[in-house]
């Protein structure tokens, strides 16, 4: 596949002369050789987890380009079409999470291990290096950013949630708290991931982030939604460049079953899909959910553990993490509607996930969760209100205003993987 960027081409030698030697009247006299561009990107996870999967589909479409792709990762044994770099070993996350659980000191832990990634990066010398998740336990963020500083290698930074920009929390809606706007201190959020159960170090925190954040003479921020730039914009980042590109799915692999008339049962099937389900996720408002339902409205949520399993009530099936994308596909085909009660999100790719298999979304108004909802897919409820929800599950399950093709349709035109990801592609030829 044959690429030019700044008037220089890019792709496989056969390509090129069959190119050349298809035109008539022209001549191959010979061509000079330039290295082709090298990706990094850095994630806590590759190939895994909706971030991890995120970076895989990215680096498969900088293969395909011309790119030699790169990813650094903290944990997990991945599968990827990139060249992988594991940072660091399980015994330093564990020393990670333990200082992070005492000393609220996410992020500055890890010192050896980033060092010894800036001398594979070093030794890669790529032409961009693009962030997504840099917390969880693997990487030390001073060192990383003195070093980035002082390349002048451009970096690009996704943005999948707010810990960015706060001294603490990686959410700051549910409770409410807007102190990352000024200062943080005295954190409300201190149990929250990355949990401390000792010290608050939010205020030096946030000051640390800051300064170590705000050092990089070349960097693009690029938020997963409207909303989360919208919060951008008052934070200490606020005066870089940012713009928004949407997560995307594999379109191939979430879509509609052929025969819908599998629906038709004498009962209502409600979905709720999570990574890791807490009071923020929503789990408690199903739990009330149920109780505000008829008993022909089934509910199933998977992702959950097996001990929130055994503390469910009746009524509720819960299913552990699947890592079977048929598995999920094939939930999501069953459903009569996904129903996403998060109280704090990005831009949850369940919601797309949903509506690419045929089935109507009912969400909060919270976060980026409404961005992906169109007007004949779903509704966006008022935040946290459970009656209302159950109101309107009810509808939608009785009357179905919202028709399998008119949710697929939607899915094609706004949340096809490779149209969301060549946009990083074109950023990074901009940038190089």
């Amino acid at each position: 596949m044959l690429r030019i960027t700044n008037n220089i081409i890019f792709g496989d030698i056969t390509d090129l002369k069959r190119l050349i030697f298809s035109r008539p009247g022209i001549k191959f006299v010979g061509f000079k050789q330039y290295p082709m561009p090298k990706l990094l990107q850095i994630n806590v996870t590759a190939n895994w987890g909706s971030t991890g999967k995120i970076a895989e589909e990215i680096g498969k479409l900088a293969i395909n380009a011309g790119w030699e792709s790169y990813i650094a990762y903290g944990r997990g044994r991945p599968v990827s079409k990139s060249r992988l770099i594991r940072v660091g070993n399980d015994y330093d996350m564990y020393s990670h999470i333990l200082r992070t659980r005492l000393f609220d000191s996410h992020g500055l832990a890890s010192r050896h291990a980033t060092l010894s990634l800036i001398k594979k990066i070093k030794l890669i010398s790529p032409d961009i290096i693009h962030l997504h998740n840099i917390h969880g336990y693997y990487l030390n963020y001073p060192i990383l950013f003195e070093y980035l500083k002082n390349t002048g290698i451009p970096v690009v930074w996704t943005l999948h949630d707010c810990w960015t920009f706060s001294g603490h929390c990686a959410h700051h809606l549910s409770p409410f708290c807007d102190k990352w706007k000024t200062e943080c201190n005295n954190c409300v959020r201190l149990s929250s991931y990355p949990a401390s159960i000792w010290k608050d170090r939010s205020k030096r925190n946030f000051f640390q982030k800051k300064e170590s954040f705000s050092s990089l003479p070349n960097l693009t921020l690029v938020p997963v939604s409207y909303w989360l730039q919208q919060e951008l914009s008052s934070s200490f980042l606020a005066d870089y460049h940012s713009f928004v590109i949407h997560n995307g799915i594999d379109l191939s692999i979430f879509t509609p079953s052929d025969n819908q008339i599998s629906k038709q049962r004498d009962y209502y099937s409600i979905l709720g899909v999570s990574s890791v389900w807490e009071a923020r996720k929503g789990l408690d408002d199903f739990i009330k959910l149920r109780y505000l339902l008829p008993d022909n409205f089934h509910i199933t949520l998977v992702g959950l553990s097996p001990k929130q399993i055994k503390s469910l009530p009746p009524g509720i099936k819960g299913i552990t993490r699947t890592q079977s994308v048929e598995e999920l596909r094939n939930l999501y085909r069953e459903a009569d509607i996904f129903v996403n009660p998060t109280l704090e999100d990005t831009y949850p790719t369940t919601n797309l996930e949903a509506m690419a298999c045929g089935t109507p979304v009912l969400t909060y108004a919270t976060g980026g969760s409404p961005e992906s909802i169109g007007e004949a897919t779903g509704e966006v409820i008022d935040y946290g209100d459970v009656k209302k929800l159950a109101e309107r599950i009810r509808k939608v399950c009785e009357t179905h205003p919202y028709s399998s093709g008119r949710c697929r349709a939607h899915a094609e035109a706004h949340f096809d993987k490779n149209q969301a990801f060549q946009k990083y592609l074109e950023l990074y030829n901009k940038l190089i």
